[in-house]
């Protein structure tokens, strides 16, 4: 899949995580996988992704952390970042916003409704 546009998903659940990289990958994407905020931000910043898929619950730094350290850092500012959670109070959904999300996307999810998210924020970049 050479110049696919690159997607990093980001999940502590192996699940989740192997759902959405199949997905994604059968509608033509490349994508890099972390399964903690630690290793999705070291991927963003070697592998530079037009998309990252984070989960907001993951240990050793939330989704949150990850989405506020890629919107204040120049270089990965311009990466557009879907969350994915569980918590679907208004409450979450307009703190993910705050960080910097550019979208949100409550589970359970249908893969279908996520591969089209990424589809559009990678239109809008």
């Amino acid at each position: 899949m050479s110049g696919a546009p690159l997607v990093l998903v980001a999940d502590d659940d192996e699940d989740i995580l192997m759902l959405v990289t199949m997905r994604l990958r059968r509608d033509g994407w490349e994508v890099v996988q972390a399964r903690d905020g630690a290793q999705a931000l070291e991927a963003a910043r070697e592998r530079r992704p037009v998309v990252a898929v984070l989960d907001v619950g993951m240990p050793t730094l939330d989704g949150l952390g990850v989405v506020e350290a890629l919107r204040a850092d120049p270089d990965l500012a311009e990466i557009r970042v879907l969350l994915l959670t569980a918590k679907a109070q208004e409450q979450d959904v307009r703190r993910g916003y705050e960080a910097g999300a550019d979208a949100y996307v409550k589970k359970p999810f249908s893969p279908a409704e996520l591969s089209a998210r990424v589809r559009e924020l990678y239109a809008g970049t």
